[in-house]
Protein backbone atom coordinates (compact mmCIF):
# COMPACT_ATOMS: atom_id res chain seq x y z
CA UNK A 1 0.00 0.00 0.00
CA UNK A 2 1.46 3.51 -1.26
CA UNK A 3 1.49 5.70 1.77
CA UNK A 4 0.66 9.60 1.94
CA UNK A 5 2.61 12.40 3.82
CA UNK A 6 0.47 15.15 5.61
CA UNK A 7 2.34 18.25 5.94
CA UNK A 8 4.46 17.94 9.77
CA UNK A 9 19.46 25.18 -22.99
CA UNK A 10 21.78 24.59 -21.80
CA UNK A 11 23.98 21.13 -21.00
CA UNK A 12 26.81 23.89 -20.49
CA UNK A 13 25.01 25.75 -17.91
CA UNK A 14 24.20 22.26 -16.12
CA UNK A 15 27.41 22.16 -14.82
CA UNK A 16 26.52 25.04 -12.48
CA UNK A 17 24.60 22.81 -9.89
CA UNK A 18 25.63 20.60 -7.06
CA UNK A 19 22.32 17.98 -6.38
CA UNK A 20 22.52 14.86 -4.86
CA UNK A 21 24.52 14.02 -1.11
CA UNK A 22 26.81 11.23 -1.67
CA UNK A 23 24.46 8.63 0.33
CA UNK A 24 22.24 8.72 -2.16
CA UNK A 25 24.51 8.31 -5.28
CA UNK A 26 25.55 4.90 -4.70
CA UNK A 27 23.83 2.09 -7.36
CA UNK A 28 20.68 1.40 -7.40
CA UNK A 29 19.53 -2.52 -7.98
CA UNK A 30 16.97 -2.20 -10.81
CA UNK A 31 13.44 -4.35 -11.42
CA UNK A 32 13.95 -7.22 -13.46
CA UNK A 33 11.47 -7.31 -16.79
CA UNK A 34 10.98 -5.47 -20.13
CA UNK A 35 8.15 -4.14 -21.55
CA UNK A 36 7.53 -3.08 -25.17
CA UNK A 37 6.29 0.38 -26.51
CA UNK A 38 3.59 -1.00 -28.05
CA UNK A 39 2.82 -3.66 -25.49
CA UNK A 40 1.54 -2.18 -22.75
CA UNK A 41 2.41 -5.50 -20.64
CA UNK A 42 3.95 -5.85 -17.53
CA UNK A 43 3.46 -4.38 -13.52
CA UNK A 44 1.08 -1.66 -12.13
CA UNK A 45 1.10 0.82 -9.75
CA UNK A 46 -2.32 0.91 -7.83
CA UNK A 47 -4.21 4.53 -8.40
CA UNK A 48 -4.13 6.28 -5.24
CA UNK A 49 -3.39 9.93 -5.78
CA UNK A 50 -2.26 12.33 -3.29
CA UNK A 51 -4.94 14.57 -1.29
CA UNK A 52 -5.14 17.93 -0.15
CA UNK A 53 -2.22 18.69 1.96
CA UNK A 54 -0.75 15.30 1.04
CA UNK A 55 2.76 14.68 -0.18
CA UNK A 56 3.85 11.61 -2.24
CA UNK A 57 6.68 9.59 0.07
CA UNK A 58 9.19 8.96 -2.52
CA UNK A 59 10.41 12.64 -1.98
CA UNK A 60 10.61 12.32 2.05
CA UNK A 61 12.73 9.36 1.76
CA UNK A 62 9.46 6.66 2.56
CA UNK A 63 9.12 5.28 -0.97
CA UNK A 64 8.06 1.34 -0.91
CA UNK A 65 9.56 -1.39 -2.98
CA UNK A 66 9.94 -0.37 -6.14
CA UNK A 67 6.62 -1.44 -8.29
CA UNK A 68 7.53 -0.56 -11.77
CA UNK A 69 10.20 -2.09 -14.85
CA UNK A 70 13.49 -1.62 -16.54
CA UNK A 71 12.78 -1.38 -19.95
CA UNK A 72 15.64 -0.20 -23.07
CA UNK A 73 13.32 2.77 -25.03
CA UNK A 74 16.79 4.02 -26.58
CA UNK A 75 17.63 2.24 -29.87
CA UNK A 76 20.33 4.38 -30.46
CA UNK A 77 21.88 2.87 -26.91
CA UNK A 78 20.95 0.17 -25.59
CA UNK A 79 23.05 0.55 -22.29
CA UNK A 80 20.66 3.15 -21.60
CA UNK A 81 18.13 1.54 -19.08
CA UNK A 82 15.10 3.69 -18.00
CA UNK A 83 12.55 2.45 -15.17
CA UNK A 84 8.59 2.12 -16.56
CA UNK A 85 5.91 2.81 -14.00
CA UNK A 86 2.52 2.21 -15.17
CA UNK A 87 -1.26 2.86 -13.62
CA UNK A 88 -3.54 0.56 -12.73
CA UNK A 89 -6.61 0.40 -15.53
CA UNK A 90 -6.97 0.42 -19.00
CA UNK A 91 -6.18 4.05 -19.04
CA UNK A 92 -5.34 6.12 -21.57
CA UNK A 93 -3.10 8.35 -19.37
CA UNK A 94 -1.25 10.85 -20.02
CA UNK A 95 2.66 10.39 -19.60
CA UNK A 96 5.83 11.60 -18.13
CA UNK A 97 9.55 12.00 -18.77
CA UNK A 98 11.14 12.61 -15.41
CA UNK A 99 15.20 13.11 -15.89
CA UNK A 100 17.79 12.48 -13.05
CA UNK A 101 20.04 14.59 -11.33
CA UNK A 102 23.76 14.77 -11.65
CA UNK A 103 24.42 11.64 -10.03
CA UNK A 104 22.31 9.17 -12.56
CA UNK A 105 19.10 7.19 -12.37
CA UNK A 106 19.14 6.62 -8.81
CA UNK A 107 16.09 4.62 -6.62
CA UNK A 108 15.04 7.63 -5.65
CA UNK A 109 14.37 8.76 -8.69
CA UNK A 110 12.56 5.50 -9.57
CA UNK A 111 10.14 5.46 -6.23
CA UNK A 112 9.01 9.08 -7.90
CA UNK A 113 8.37 7.64 -10.69
CA UNK A 114 5.90 4.85 -8.97
CA UNK A 115 4.52 8.04 -7.27
CA UNK A 116 3.67 9.88 -10.31
CA UNK A 117 2.34 6.76 -12.24
CA UNK A 118 0.02 6.15 -8.60
CA UNK A 119 -1.10 9.88 -9.31
CA UNK A 120 -2.27 8.58 -13.08
CA UNK A 121 0.51 9.12 -15.23
CA UNK A 122 2.39 6.43 -17.24
CA UNK A 123 5.77 7.84 -16.17
CA UNK A 124 9.27 6.99 -17.89
CA UNK A 125 12.26 7.68 -15.75
CA UNK A 126 15.54 8.10 -18.16
CA UNK A 127 18.67 7.08 -17.85
CA UNK A 128 21.18 9.62 -19.60
CA UNK A 129 24.30 8.13 -18.44
CA UNK A 130 23.98 4.88 -19.83
CA UNK A 131 23.54 3.27 -16.86
CA UNK A 132 25.95 4.51 -14.57
CA UNK A 133 25.80 6.84 -11.56
CA UNK A 134 27.89 8.14 -9.42
CA UNK A 135 29.32 8.15 -5.65
CA UNK A 136 30.52 11.44 -5.28
CA UNK A 137 30.81 14.98 -6.90
CA UNK A 138 33.90 14.06 -8.85
CA UNK A 139 32.05 10.77 -10.71
CA UNK A 140 29.16 12.60 -10.69
CA UNK A 141 30.70 15.51 -12.13
CA UNK A 142 32.60 13.32 -14.99
CA UNK A 143 29.24 11.36 -15.87
CA UNK A 144 27.79 15.24 -15.94
CA UNK A 145 30.70 16.22 -18.64
CA UNK A 146 30.19 13.47 -21.12
CA UNK A 147 26.73 13.99 -21.33
CA UNK A 148 27.55 17.44 -22.00
CA UNK A 149 30.19 16.38 -24.20
CA UNK A 150 27.45 14.43 -26.49
CA UNK A 151 24.51 16.85 -26.24
CA UNK A 152 22.78 16.01 -29.88
CA UNK A 153 22.36 12.45 -27.77
CA UNK A 154 21.09 13.64 -24.73
CA UNK A 155 18.15 15.51 -26.90
CA UNK A 156 18.06 11.85 -28.81
CA UNK A 157 17.77 10.34 -25.84
CA UNK A 158 14.99 12.24 -24.24
CA UNK A 159 13.41 11.95 -28.05
CA UNK A 160 13.37 8.43 -27.59
CA UNK A 161 11.73 8.33 -24.28
CA UNK A 162 9.07 10.81 -25.77
CA UNK A 163 8.06 8.00 -28.72
CA UNK A 164 7.99 5.37 -26.70
CA UNK A 165 5.32 6.80 -24.07
CA UNK A 166 3.44 8.05 -27.31
CA UNK A 167 3.74 4.57 -28.91
CA UNK A 168 2.16 2.95 -25.63
CA UNK A 169 -2.00 2.30 -26.62
CA UNK A 170 -2.58 3.27 -22.83
CA UNK A 171 -0.97 6.98 -23.59
CA UNK A 172 -3.61 9.67 -24.49
CA UNK A 173 -0.63 11.00 -27.25
CA UNK A 174 0.11 13.95 -24.46
CA UNK A 175 4.03 14.08 -22.79
CA UNK A 176 5.42 16.44 -20.47
CA UNK A 177 9.58 16.12 -19.23
CA UNK A 178 10.29 17.10 -15.48
CA UNK A 179 13.82 17.33 -14.13
CA UNK A 180 15.65 18.77 -10.96
CA UNK A 181 18.96 20.05 -11.14
CA UNK A 182 21.39 18.77 -14.05
CA UNK A 183 17.81 17.00 -15.17
CA UNK A 184 15.90 20.41 -14.84
CA UNK A 185 18.00 22.19 -16.86
CA UNK A 186 18.02 19.60 -19.60
CA UNK A 187 14.04 19.14 -19.49
CA UNK A 188 14.58 22.98 -20.39
CA UNK A 189 16.74 21.82 -23.22
CA UNK A 190 14.22 19.30 -24.28
CA UNK A 191 11.78 21.76 -24.45
CA UNK A 192 13.64 24.14 -26.58
CA UNK A 193 15.07 21.43 -29.15
CA UNK A 194 13.46 18.18 -28.25
CA UNK A 195 10.46 16.47 -30.15
CA UNK A 196 7.24 17.55 -29.32
CA UNK A 197 5.88 17.55 -26.04
CA UNK A 198 3.20 19.30 -24.12
CA UNK A 199 4.55 19.95 -20.68
CA UNK A 200 8.42 21.08 -19.34
CA UNK A 201 8.87 21.19 -15.14
CA UNK A 202 12.19 22.35 -13.88
CA UNK A 203 13.53 21.97 -10.05
CA UNK A 204 16.53 24.15 -9.92
CA UNK A 205 17.65 23.79 -13.13
CA UNK A 206 20.35 25.41 -15.53
CA UNK A 207 18.39 28.45 -17.36
CA UNK A 208 17.89 30.43 -20.34
CA UNK A 209 17.30 34.25 -20.57
CA UNK A 210 16.89 35.05 -23.87
CA UNK A 211 13.66 35.55 -24.99
CA UNK A 212 14.42 34.52 -28.68
CA UNK A 213 15.52 31.62 -27.78
CA UNK A 214 12.97 30.95 -25.23
CA UNK A 215 10.39 32.08 -27.66
CA UNK A 216 10.55 28.20 -29.47
CA UNK A 217 8.87 26.89 -26.47
CA UNK A 218 5.31 26.06 -27.47
CA UNK A 219 4.02 25.45 -24.05
CA UNK A 220 3.69 26.73 -20.39
CA UNK A 221 6.53 26.49 -18.43
CA UNK A 222 6.40 25.65 -14.36
CA UNK A 223 9.66 26.33 -12.30
CA UNK A 224 10.35 25.90 -8.38
CA UNK A 225 13.16 27.14 -7.21
CA UNK A 226 14.81 28.61 -3.72
CA UNK A 227 15.56 31.76 -2.57
CA UNK A 228 18.97 30.33 -0.73
CA UNK A 229 20.71 28.89 -3.63
CA UNK A 230 23.24 29.97 -6.86
CA UNK A 231 22.53 27.09 -9.19
CA UNK A 232 20.48 29.03 -10.37
CA UNK A 233 20.17 32.08 -7.88
CA UNK A 234 16.82 34.18 -7.66
CA UNK A 235 18.36 36.65 -9.96
CA UNK A 236 19.06 34.08 -12.41
CA UNK A 237 15.42 33.25 -11.75
CA UNK A 238 14.31 36.15 -11.99
CA UNK A 239 15.94 37.20 -15.67
CA UNK A 240 14.33 33.73 -16.58
CA UNK A 241 10.74 35.01 -16.17
CA UNK A 242 11.39 38.14 -18.02
CA UNK A 243 12.33 36.45 -20.56
CA UNK A 244 9.48 33.94 -20.69
CA UNK A 245 6.73 36.70 -20.63
CA UNK A 246 9.05 38.80 -23.17
CA UNK A 247 8.87 35.67 -25.58
CA UNK A 248 5.08 35.61 -24.74
CA UNK A 249 5.54 31.99 -22.69
CA UNK A 250 3.02 30.92 -20.39
CA UNK A 251 5.04 30.29 -16.77
CA UNK A 252 4.21 29.23 -13.37
CA UNK A 253 7.55 30.37 -11.46
CA UNK A 254 8.46 30.40 -8.04
CA UNK A 255 10.98 31.26 -5.43
CA UNK A 256 10.71 29.78 -2.13
CA UNK A 257 12.50 31.08 0.99
CA UNK A 258 14.21 29.96 3.26
CA UNK A 259 15.21 26.87 1.19
CA UNK A 260 18.37 25.76 -0.78
CA UNK A 261 19.01 24.06 -3.53
CA UNK A 262 17.67 20.06 -3.78
CA UNK A 263 14.99 20.96 -0.84
CA UNK A 264 12.03 19.03 -3.09
CA UNK A 265 13.60 15.83 -3.73
CA UNK A 266 15.09 15.26 -0.05
CA UNK A 267 12.55 17.09 2.22
CA UNK A 268 13.89 14.42 5.02
CA UNK A 269 17.08 16.68 5.20
CA UNK A 270 15.30 19.15 6.74
CA UNK A 271 11.85 18.69 7.33
CA UNK A 272 11.16 21.79 9.37
CA UNK A 273 12.48 24.07 6.53
CA UNK A 274 11.08 21.99 3.48
CA UNK A 275 8.02 20.60 4.23
CA UNK A 276 5.82 23.76 3.56
CA UNK A 277 7.18 24.76 0.43
CA UNK A 278 7.57 21.35 -0.89
CA UNK A 279 3.79 20.67 -0.14
CA UNK A 280 2.92 24.42 -1.96
CA UNK A 281 5.49 23.22 -4.94
CA UNK A 282 3.62 19.95 -5.57
CA UNK A 283 0.07 21.35 -5.42
CA UNK A 284 1.37 23.66 -8.23
CA UNK A 285 3.16 20.80 -9.90
CA UNK A 286 -0.32 18.78 -9.72
CA UNK A 287 -2.26 21.78 -10.93
CA UNK A 288 0.17 22.39 -13.38
CA UNK A 289 -0.15 19.15 -15.00
CA UNK A 290 -3.52 18.55 -14.78
CA UNK A 291 -4.01 21.88 -17.30
CA UNK A 292 -1.15 20.67 -19.62
CA UNK A 293 -1.59 16.89 -20.17
CA UNK A 294 -4.91 16.07 -18.56
CA UNK A 295 -5.87 13.41 -15.88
Amino acid sequence: MRRHHPLPTLLALALAAACAPADDNAPATQASGASSATAPAGPRVPRDPTGAGELPPAILGQGGALQGESVQYFPGDLAATGYLAVPEGPGPFPALVIIHEWNGLVDRVREVADDFAAEGYVTLAADLFAGQVGTNPEENMALVRAAQGDRPKVIENLNAAVAFLKARPDVTGRVGAMGWCFGGGIALSLGLDGADHDATAIFYGALVDDPAVLARMDHEVYGTFARLDQGPSPEQVTAFETALRTAGIANDLHIYDEVNHGFWLRIEDDAAARSAPALDAWERLKAYLDRTLGS
